[in-house]
């Protein structure tokens, strides 16, 4: 299975889906974007207001804060594959509702077993406890779990996961920047061992 195709045929899937009301309301679905043989996928909650709008993953001031966290510890967005748990923008960036979250990640689950990605860093509640539960692993408040390394497994892939607060919550408090750079370091640990 070629893996660009697949990525596609995800992408179109995504575009035509209306398996919630969340495409009546969106500008642009928002599937991910980086390697086809990712080291590092990063896992959101879902687009805001400038992902809507360009069709692309963390391009908002949370995305500056992504880029620059990633540029302190040597990695490039080329490197990495971004996704989020939804694809669509829910309206005013309310909280992802559990019906959208059951009816969307299906496709984030095609993604991570078509890149098996060695790592995956979810950024806040949502994608944590979505990854988590997934795999078999209790579901856990971000503040409790993030900086921490996660063997994760099923029948499909074999991976590990680091939950980290969202680049946005540092918008919001600042003083969470030097708990986002902390737990960007362990993941640099992380990719020199893999």
């Amino acid at each position: 299975m070629c893996v660009e195709e697949e990525l596609t045929r995800i992408g179109e899937e995504v575009r035509n889906c209306k398996k919630c009301g969340l495409w009546k309301t969106r500008k642009n679905p928002v599937v991910g974007e980086g390697s086809l043989h990712p080291k590092v996928m990063f896992v959101g909650e879902a687009p805001g207001l400038n992902e809507d709008i360009e069709g692309r993953p963390f391009v908002g001031r949370a995305g500056k804060i992504l880029d620059e966290l990633l540029e302190s510890i040597g990695l490039e967005r080329s490197e990495i594959y971004i996704t989020n748990v939804l694809k669509c923008r829910p309206p005013g960036n309310r909280d992802p509702q559990p019906e959208e979250i059951r009816k969307c990640t299906p496709y984030l689950d095609r993604q991570i077993s078509l890149l098996k990605p060695k790592i995956i860093v979810t950024l806040g509640n949502f994608a944590t406890s979505y990854v988590l539960e997934k795999f078999g692993l209790k579901p856990e408040n971000i503040g409790r779990v993030h900086g921490e390394v996660f063997e994760i497994r099923n029948l499909f892939l074999r991976t590990k996961a680091i939950p980290m607060y969202h680049p946005a919550s540092a918008l919001r408090n600042p003083s969470l920047i030097d708990t986002l750079s902390s737990d960007f370091w362990v993941l640099k640990r992380l990719c020199e061992e893999e």
